[in-house]
């Protein structure tokens, strides 16, 4: 390739790869029966719950999609749906033990692989790094709860 790719591209592929590498940690840690498309949804899901309609929009699905993905999920003892305290028409969806237990064997693969990076890069480009990721955040995150 003879230009420059943008820097969106650069971080999409830097983050695919991230995605590639904690989804395969977690299969070799025994978790074979999840997918991809479930792997990411279910990293869009918080500890209390999360609605559909939210996780649909983290995980870049339509909802229909979102909730095939969370009937297989709930089919394999990963989530469960709960009633939403805040709205009793409303429902989340929550990790269970199951899905609980996985999540320190995605932790352990995130940690190797900013390991991995901060070799590569070096520490301060490393930290100038996620510096400007993190300023980011501020105009590119949507779900970043913003204080006064």
């Amino acid at each position: 390739m003879d230009r420059d790719l943008p820097t969106s591209l650069l971080m999409l592929i830097a983050g695919r790869h991230a995605q590639q590498r904690i989804f395969d940690a977690v299969r070799a840690g025994g978790v074979t029966d999840v997918t991809m498309a479930q792997g990411r949804l279910m990293a869009g899901i918080d500890p209390e719950g999360t609605r559909l309609s939210v996780l649909a929009e983290r995980a870049q699905v339509a909802k229909q999609t979102a909730t095939a993905l969370v009937d297989r999920l709930e089919r394999a003892g990963y989530v469960e749906r709960v009633p939403d305290p805040a709205d009793g028409r409303a429902r989340l969806v929550r990790p269970t033990a199951r899905m609980q237990a996985v999540i320190p064997v995605a932790r352990a693969a995130e940690q190797r692989l900013e390991a991995e990076w901060a070799a590569y890069l070096g520490p301060r480009r490393m930290r100038h790094l996620r510096e400007a990721l993190t300023a980011l955040r501020d105009i590119t995150d949507p779900y970043l709860e913003r204080h006064p």
